[in-house]
């Protein structure tokens, strides 16, 4: 089409991609539930293999606390629901990283 001006391709070279804000879900320590059950809930909800789950286990038990996600806050916020509807104590934070 005659008299439309478009761009080069060459000419939009100074857009940056922002990546979304990296959010952490945070699994904490309890007085209730057993160190298997959390276990459990890590492979079951997860996926993780034994061993991460149980390392995982260990951070919440010794530490107070692990971090067993990170991503974007909506799909960390479904998580941390998802550690509440099995009994764990969770919350969401931003990612220091």
């Amino acid at each position: 089409m005659a008299g439309v001006a478009s761009p080069d391709v060459d000419e939009v070279t100074d857009l940056e991609v922002v990546p979304p804000m990296s959010w952490q879900t945070v699994v904490w320590n309890d007085p209730v539930n057993l160190m298997s059950y959390v276990v459990h809930v890590f492979r079951t909800y997860f996926g993780f293999d034994a061993a991460t789950a149980h390392r995982l286990m260990l951070s919440v038990h010794h530490d107070g606390h692990a971090v067993v996600a990170r991503g974007p806050r909506e799909l960390m916020e479904l998580h941390a629901q998802a550690m509440h509807e099995f009994g764990l104590w969770a919350t969401v934070r931003k990612d220091a990283e």
